[in-house]
């Protein structure tokens, strides 16, 4: 009865929200459920450059509901304003614009004035029904003023993945509409025109603020994009490297996990942290970084997923009937929940390299990028050492199309531990979507994993003719 209810939670929203499989990285709520097979697409999607910088952006506030007794999420202020448009594009418009205030405001019933609130920056991602994908950069906080206020979010709608760069681009916002809302149209018309910038690349805006002057604002993409929506420090301070490895076990074996946190920045940091350990694989199944109080029956969905929970609906989740979850308490740095083989997963050798590259230590004068690095170099290179001579296993027929030797692949592996963990990483999502791009593709990306393959492959033939002197 109870897997029934969390289905009516579902569809009651299925005429209202764009696919969720919000965080990177949604379908109309009834298909949230949906077949493994059938969710394609990346966490959060990497560009180039050239594109736009953003879609909308949105400013969302707390209203009274028409019976007057409790609040409810509303646009206030939306740039641009979009006319002319043709019948499909207003409904799917209108479909987007209704599901944003939900996120924004995934509290529920807590939602009434205040006196204090802590400032925080979250995101989220919805996924619309043609695969297209759509990321909302948050930040919450109250307006200035004396007594209980009504917190107000200020939300920029984008398809590009750069969690830092509209960070600072909400700091520029915030700074703006503390003096006149007037003056973030001129702001955002330039950084509308603008082109975003290619990984390592500056884009300067000119802008003019009252009292101030004209003031010039650089944005810089990191050099290294694969990683450039990812902060890994609020997933270090709340858990150890043991408990984080585990996390990633269990993700890599695409199984359900579940983060509980107070606070909406630290959910939205840690999932994305934790996607992003999977590269270069994509999680391709529901990712909700901040579930909403009213789709709590995600986590009765028998399908694999990533989501995260606030604290107070803790109760609620333990009393779902859920399987083969990995329920992570991230105020207290506990599993809540556990199918009790996390431990197990992956090879021995290799869990005990990642962990002695982790534990080599973070030094506090690193920056943000340096420590992301630090932390994702041993993944990728786990990576590297189980699956990275998948190119060499991929046959071509005539016209071109790949053909992967899946069986010759994982026999190909000289360590039993490592060949027993291959076996099975090959039958899940995150492997197939891979190898589908790389049969279609006829020479392998110029990526950071392809150079980590590089520079392992010629480790390997270096070490070699050493092991021979010796002999």
């Amino acid at each position: 009865m109870e897997r029934q209810a969390g289905g009516g939670i579902l569809s009651r929203f299925r005429k209202r929200l764009p696919l969720l499989r919000a965080g990177p990285p949604q379908e109309n709520l009834g298909e949230v459920v949906k077949e493994p097979e059938r969710a394609l697409e990346h966490c959060l999607p990497n560009f180039a450059g050239g594109q736009h910088f953003f879609e909308y952006l949105l400013v969302v506030s707390l209203k009274r509901k028409h019976s007057g007794e409790d609040y409810e999420p509303r646009i206030i202020y939306q740039f641009p304003k979009r006319e002319n448009l043709l019948r499909g594009q207003q409904e799917e418009e209108d479909r987007l614009l209704g599901a944003i205030p939900l996120f924004c405001f995934p509290d529920g019933n807590e939602r009434a004035p205040l006196t204090e609130c802590p400032r925080e920056t979250f995101s989220f991602v919805l996924t619309n029904v043609d695969g297209s994908r759509k990321i909302g950069y948050c930040r919450r906080l109250l307006p200035d003023g004396h007594g209980p206020r009504l917190p107000r979010v200020y939300c920029i709608i984008s398809c590009i993945g750069c969690f830092g760069l509209f960070s600072k681009i909400l700091d520029e916002v915030e700074k703006r509409h503390q003096i006149s809302m007037a003056i973030i149209y001129p702001f955002m018309q330039g950084l509308r025109e603008a082109a975003f910038p290619a990984p390592g690349k500056t884009v300067t805006l000119k802008s003019f603020i009252p009292d101030s002057g004209t003031e010039f604002i650089s944005l810089t993409r990191p050099l290294d994009s694969h990683l450039e929506h990812v902060d890994f420090r609020s997933l270090m301070r709340c858990l150890s490297f043991e408990q984080i490895l585990q996390i990633f076990a269990s993700a890599v074996l695409e199984r359900r996990v579940i983060f509980l946190a107070e606070g909406l920045s630290t959910l939205s940091q840690c999932i994305h942290a934790t996607a992003a350990l999977l590269y270069p694989f994509s999680w391709a199944h529901t990712y909700i970084p901040v579930v909403p109080e009213s789709l709590l029956g995600t986590v009765c969905c028998p399908t694999p997923f990533m989501v995260g929970v606030q604290m107070r609906f803790r109760q609620e989740v333990l009393d779902s009937p859920m399987e083969e979850v990995l329920l992570v308490n991230l105020c207290e740095g506990t599993f809540l929940m556990s199918v009790g083989d996390e431990k197990d997963i992956l090879p021995p050798k290799l869990q005990d390299d990642i962990l002695e590259s982790l534990s080599q230590g973070i030094k506090e004068s690193q920056t943000s990028e340096q420590i992301n690095e630090h932390v994702s170099r041993p993944f990728v290179q786990f990576f590297v050492k189980t699956v990275g001579h998948y190119a060499s296993y991929i046959k071509r027929e005539a016209n071109g199309q790949g053909r992967f030797q899946e069986r010759a692949f994982y026999k190909a592996l000289t360590s039993k531990a490592n060949r027993r963990f291959v076996k099975k990483f090959v039958k899940t999502q995150l492997f197939s979507l891979f190898i589908q791009e790389a049969e279609k593709s006829k020479n392998p990306p110029a990526d950071y994993f392809q150079k980590k393959i590089r520079e392992y492959e010629e480790q390997k033939k270096q070490k070699k003719p050493k092991e021979k002197t010796v002999k």
